[in-house]
């Protein structure tokens, strides 16, 4: 049955992701780019046929910030703003493009190296995500039918369009549920790893810190509270090394996730702050007048250091995020973004719910941080009905993990970037969507399931428990509809108006 899910879960995000590029291609076609005042890459080759080609087929790939990592991807860390992108993933794009892709150079210039880099990446990248998404799903949940639907509407994700641009949407979302996956495996040496690629690739990957802290919390508060029920004499000297050796883990682990991002602000410590360029021998010359014309900060040994490398903890990030793109508490908050705001509401209501759901099926379980023994709960609950997937207790930290950053999300960030925010940071998003449609169409998706014990077959149409579902629309309850609804419609739109520098999430 495992293997049918993962076949039937590859093929939907194989034909999410070729469906996508097809309306990427028609949208760009049909509707004319806005003209945003957004950043733009210069472009210093020469055009050939090839190069033409593939800006009329994959331009929709590189719109608003994919213009800023092809940009650090093909010339480096050149203007201060820049810095707001972390570099794992142009780098990754530079060496695809000079390896693999290299045997192009005679059809490609390298920004359209880097561009189909990009695409092929993230189409690659998203498959991945979407199986270690179920395997997650299997580990926490222990319901593979719950699983398999998680991952089948992760392959429509509401932040589809960011997951085939040049962004690095798809490759945090894959190291992040690695991540957990292998903490869920008991292996924290190698999640330590992963998250920390997650934070060169993306800042918030710090936060998957709180992951493997919770995990030596839990693991010590069981074997203690293991150690006062079957120890009469009470707790025995060998809890003093686990608590050390688990808080040493810890320490040892926050400093390997953070790292990556600690340095990344030391390299633009020294690049501004400690600069020996010479701007006019070291950059080149276009891209030097976009500066003068935008008013771009370059790195100059003789020119005046920026206010930041005076600050006591010269952190690059946030003085970028502050004053290029106005991020700070409630500044967001204008009548003016009401419509930025009703974009973000499904994600925004659907975290809540799920967070009040999981906190009001066990109050007090909650209320102890998820450290105690939960296995009468998990037995039965009310009218003896076993508690769904959802609920389990492994599914707490994620809950927590989901609530700070839709919190944090609400209160600094741009509202409408919040969708693709917690789309590419959290399981419960997919996990909740799956569990409501599940209590609510249990028939049809036990007739449809893809773990049924029939194997699958490949065909053109996708067969499996969301198309299954999409198929009796008019059969189907409220909320499957609107669940459905939103994934689909943000899919579509996110194409039509990202693609074309129209505002999107």
């Amino acid at each position: 049955m495992a293997a049918s899910d993962l076949q039937s879960i590859v093929h939907f995000a194989l034909c999410s992701r070729i469906l996508a590029i097809v309306f990427q291609v028609v949208f760009n076609s049909l509707i004319p780019d806005h003209r945003a005042d957004a950043f733009r890459a210069p472009q210093l080759h020469s055009l050939s046929v090839g190069d033409m080609l593939l800006e009329i087929l994959f331009s929709g790939f590189s719109r608003w910030d994919a213009q800023h990592f092809l940009f650090i991807a093909e010339f480096g860390y050149v203007y201060e703003q820049s810095f707001a992108f972390l570099p794992l993933f142009p780098a990754s794009l530079r060496a695809l493009a000079e390896t693999v892709l290299r045997p192009l150079r005679w059809l490609l210039n390298l920004h359209s190296r880097l561009l189909l880099a990009a695409m092929l990446l993230n189409t690659l990248i998203f498959v991945l995500s979407a199986v270690v998404l179920y395997q997650l799903g299997v580990a926490v949940l222990r319901d593979r039918r719950l699983a398999s639907l998680s991952s089948l509407l992760f392959c429509l994700t509401p932040a589809s369009v960011f997951m085939s641009a040049a962004y690095s949407e798809s490759m945090f979302v894959l190291l992040a549920f690695t991540g957990m996956l292998h903490l869920e495996k008991g292996q924290p040496l190698t999640s330590c790893i992963l998250f920390a690629l997650s934070t060169a690739a993306r800042s918030n990957g710090i936060v998957n810190a709180g992951f493997l802290l919770y995990s030596q919390l839990k693991h010590c508060s069981l074997y203690i509270r293991y150690e006062l029920k079957v120890t009469e004499k009470g707790l025995h000297k060998s809890w003093l090394n686990l608590v050390l050796g688990s808080a040493l883990l810890v320490a040892a682990g926050t400093v390997v996730i953070v790292l990556p991002f600690v340095l990344f602000q030391y390299y633009g410590y020294l690049t501004f702050c400690k600069s020996t360029l010479n701007p006019a021998l070291d950059i080149p010359q276009p891209l030097l007048q976009l500066a003068r014309d935008k008013g771009y900060r370059v790195p100059d040994k003789e020119g005046v250091l920026p206010s930041w490398c005076h600050h006591q903890y010269p952190i690059i990030y946030s003085y970028i995020q502050e004053t290029y793109w106005n991020v700070g508490f409630l500044r967001y908050y204008q009548f003016c973004q009401l419509p930025n705001f009703l974009l973000a509401f499904p994600v925004v209501a659907l975290g809540v719910w799920a967070a009040w759901q999981y906190v009001l099926a066990d109050p007090w379980y909650c209320v102890q941080l998820g450290l105690v023994c939960r296995k009468l709960k998990e037995e039965t609950e009310r009218d003896n009905k076993p508690l769904s997937g959802f609920h389990r207790h492994r599914v707490f930290v994620y809950i927590v993990h989901a609530t700070a950053l839709l919190a944090f999300g609400i209160c600094f960030m741009h509202i409408q970037v919040v969708t693709r925010f917690l789309a590419s940071s959290s399981p419960i998003l997919y996990w909740f969507s799956a569990h409501l449609l599940c209590e609510t169409e249990s028939r049809p998706l036990a007739q449809n399931s893809a773990t049924s014990p029939y194997p699958y077959k490949f065909g053109i149409f996708p067969r499996n428990q969301v198309t299954a579902l999409l198929r009796d629309w008019s059969g189907c309850s409220l909320t499957a509809r609107c669940i459905l609804g939103y994934f689909l419609l943000y899919w579509f739109l996110g194409l039509a108006l990202h693609c074309n520098f129209l505002p999107w999430t």
